[in-house]
């Protein structure tokens, strides 16, 4: 019998529709792409951040949720209003 690791090498993705074979790489990729822009702790708005990333805002905003479990690194993600319609975001260490 294996004993699952605690940290594992890759963030597990999961979800209902989530097929990995199909999704996984381009998820981590995504999460990948996310962390690094974001890690240098400024705000950006989800249109900032998907424009550096070329991911669609609705991927951005659900990999900064991955960002904010434990098991994906457990970030603090912070979130203020910019304007009327608009938040940023940023990554606090």
């Amino acid at each position: 019998m294996t004993q699952p690791t605690l940290f594992p090498t890759q963030p597990r993705m999961h979800g209902e529709t989530f097929d990995e074979p199909q999704d996984g790489s381009r998820l981590r990729k995504q999460l990948a792409a996310v962390k690094a822009l974001m890690l240098d702790g400024h705000w950006r708005s989800l249109a900032e951040i998907a424009a550096s990333v070329k991911a669609p805002e609705a991927s951005v905003s659900a990999r900064l949720r991955d960002l904010r479990k434990a098991s994906m690194g457990g970030y603090t993600v912070e979130r203020r209003r910019r304007s009327v319609s608009q938040h940023e975001y940023r990554i606090k260490e």
